[in-house]
């Protein structure tokens, strides 16, 4: 068995480097780290690395209609951007699936707050949240992150999947609150003070949160 194995390590080492990269990149259904891929391909890092900017870059010497982008730590295949159009014609047919309004300032407090319980995102809000953040977490983009010291409440915080679909590296490289919401130190504060209880089985009081994503 080990015989086997070894012969089958031997062949991926032997293939050549850029066309097993764009294989392997292929049906990757997450970005993969360059470890991973190096790993896979038994291959040094370095090389795997320099292999994958090399190709990032002829993609867009070539003028390609998909790119290669390291998102959230791992490398990835995706539509540029100026071809949006013709890609979303494919996949929804004229359908719309974007997030609410809800949504977006619930999935907002918790990337800015985390990891964040859902009674501080509710007292952020003003609303109770309970609706999309159920929502939220059927989509993959928070996840439970443990509980809250003396509380017990479960704390939430974004996830890969977030940053993947914001096109971001980490977390890092989110745009400074300030500058959109001055009033942001004041919210924090009020929210501290007093947090309000919710009953995570009662309907949601906010309009907005009715209407799934």
């Amino acid at each position: 068995m080990s015989e086997q194995r070894t012969g089958v390590a031997s062949t991926v080492a032997e293939l050549d480097l850029k066309p097993a990269l764009e294989a392997v990149l292929m049906v990757v259904d997450e970005p993969a780290t360059e470890e991973h891929l190096a790993k896979v391909l038994d291959r040094p890092r370095r090389a795997v690395a320099d292999a994958l900017r090399e190709l990032a870059d002829e993609y867009t010497v070539q003028r390609r209609g998909f790119e290669l982008r390291l998102i959230a730590g791992g490398w990835r295949f995706y539509t540029r951007p100026e071809y949006a159009e013709a890609v979303e014609g494919f996949v929804l047919d004229g359908q719309q699936a974007r997030l609410t309004q809800a949504a977006l300032e619930t999935l907002a407090v918790v990337a800015y707050r985390q990891p964040v319980s859902r009674s501080r995102v509710s007292a952020v809000r003003g609303v109770n949240c309970d609706g999309v953040m159920r929502t939220l977490l059927q989509r993959g983009l928070v996840e439970e992150a443990g509980a809250e010291p003396g509380t017990g409440a479960i704390l939430y915080r974004t996830t890969n999947y977030f940053l993947e679909r914001m096109g971001l590296r980490g977390l890092d490289e989110l745009p400074e609150l300030a500058p959109f919401l001055p009033e942001a130190d004041a919210i924090e504060a009020e929210s501290q003070e007093g947090v309000p209880s919710f009953d995570p089985d009662a309907p949601d009081t906010d309009a907005d949160d009715k209407t799934e994503l």
